[in-house]
């Protein structure tokens, strides 16, 4: 029986990680040579960005078009591998602009870090919560000398807040790091004043500190996009109406919610990875945040205006960043950023947005109008073609017969592919 277990694995250059792995999943000579292309990345620098690499996964990157936000054009690179993503967001932005495009709002660049403390006597958590947040002037002074740079550039931290929760044992006492990181995601920065304010905290308490870490529920970092979709583009005020029914169902429903959310993410997520950001981050972030009144909610809203209009608002935590990263390190993600021409995390933040609101009325319009699969299924045909075996013009003339006869599978794309063949 083969064994996982293996010591000295990152020690290796990654051509004899490849032959390891070859021979205990009994690989071919193909196969690693796949394993060994790591495109624009590069096998040097993915080597150096996390442990035991052996490979490189290529993700299609396209390009979303005709996006105006706060009244600046934008062509807005998009990471994702699902079909009908980038094409809907791209003729969303093309009916929205016809109204002057997006309009978004961001908060300062704030996260939080937390700093947990147990061990103190529970009549006295908050007396001993008080003591720190008296201190709070100098406890400030130092985290900010941990980061001279971080407070050159405007940032810096701000604010401690303090909470008494309950714990198994009585209570225990928060605490809130509140940063301005500026350009950045922040958690290298936000970790390392939690990391050392906590012996301070422990001293001015008595207790004991567990955590101190960022939390991806940036509630101080949000950004606001708003838009309006003509009801002529739309095929009237009946298909406004059918679309926010489509969101009230949403509203009422976490099972519904879930799936709407998922769409948003679709657009955000895609950017947020091409511009080489922390996507699970965000991701995590906006789903708490849907949940934060105890109750899964949509991240949009959508109503009908008094002109017969539709008109539909995000609002979500985005904690990107332009510094730091593999937003500096991955060639994509620089050139991604390059092409987006932002200044600012905010900024950057703005465009995400823009991206995620068009995305879910691109969705919400093909679930009312015309169901999710037309669109969607004639562009996923392309990749059962290619799966069955086309090549070059092959690939459309088979996936066209597919949708044509409504029956998108591996089996029937492979019994077309046979057809033409044999005609040929």
């Amino acid at each position: 029986m083969k064994s996982s277990e293996y010591s000295g694995f990152y020690k290796l250059p990654v051509e004899k990680r490849d032959k390891e792995i070859q021979e205990f999943a009994e690989l071919t000579e193909e196969d690693v040579k796949t394993l060994l292309n790591f495109g624009s990345l590069g096998e040097e620098t993915a080597d150096r960005m996390i442990e035991n690499v052996f490979a490189g996964h290529t993700l299609p990157v396209g390009l979303a078009t005709n996006f105006v936000v706060n009244g600046k054009d934008y062509l807005v690179p998009m990471c994702i591998e699902e079909p009908s993503v980038v094409a809907a967001a791209s003729n969303a932005a093309k009916i929205a602009r016809k109204k002057g495009g997006f309009t978004a709002k961001t908060t300062a660049p704030l996260m939080i870090g937390q700093i947990q403390v147990v061990g103190i006597e529970p009549e006295k958590t908050e007396e001993k919560m008080n003591a720190v947040l008296e201190k709070k002037k100098g406890l400030l002074e130092f985290a900010n000398t941990l980061d001279p740079i971080l407070v050159k550039f405007g940032g810096g931290a701000r604010d401690i807040e303090g909470k008494l929760l309950e714990h198994n044992n009585g209570k225990f006492i928060l605490f809130h790091l509140v940063v301005d990181v500026r350009d950045a995601m922040g958690a290298n920065a936000v970790n390392t004043m939690c990391e050392k304010l906590a012996p301070k905290i422990e001293e001015l308490t008595g207790g004991s500190v567990v955590l101190r870490i960022i939390s991806n529920l940036a509630t101080k970092r949000m950004v606001r996009v708003s838009a309006t979709f003509p009801k002529e583009d739309l095929g009237g005020e009946e298909a406004v109406d059918r679309i926010v029914d489509a969101y009230t169902l949403a509203r009422e429903t976490p099972y519904r919610a879930a799936t709407h959310n998922k769409g948003i993410m679709n657009g955000i997520d895609a950017v947020v990875l091409a511009t080489g950001n922390d996507w699970r981050a965000v991701e995590a972030g906006a789903h708490a945040y849907a949940a934060i009144t105890g109750k899964y909610k949509p991240l949009t809203r959508w109503w009908k205006n008094d002109d017969g209009d539709l008109e539909g608002v995000l609002e979500v935590p985005m904690a990107v960043g332009l510094v730091g990263g593999a937003t500096k390190t991955h060639p994509t993600a620089k050139v991604a950023v390059k092409i987006l021409g932002v200044k600012t995390a905010q900024e950057l933040s703005q465009v995400i947005g823009a991206v995620g609101l068009a995305q879910n009325f691109g969705a919400l319009r093909a679930l009312a109008m015309e169901g999710i699969q037309r669109g969607h299924m004639k562009l996923h045909a392309r990749n059962i073609a290619v799966m069955a075996g086309a090549k070059g013009e092959q690939v459309d003339k088979v996936a066209a017969k597919m949708v044509e006869e409504k029956t998108i599978r591996v089996d029937k794309a492979k019994e077309i592919l046979a057809g033409m063949q044999a005609q040929a």
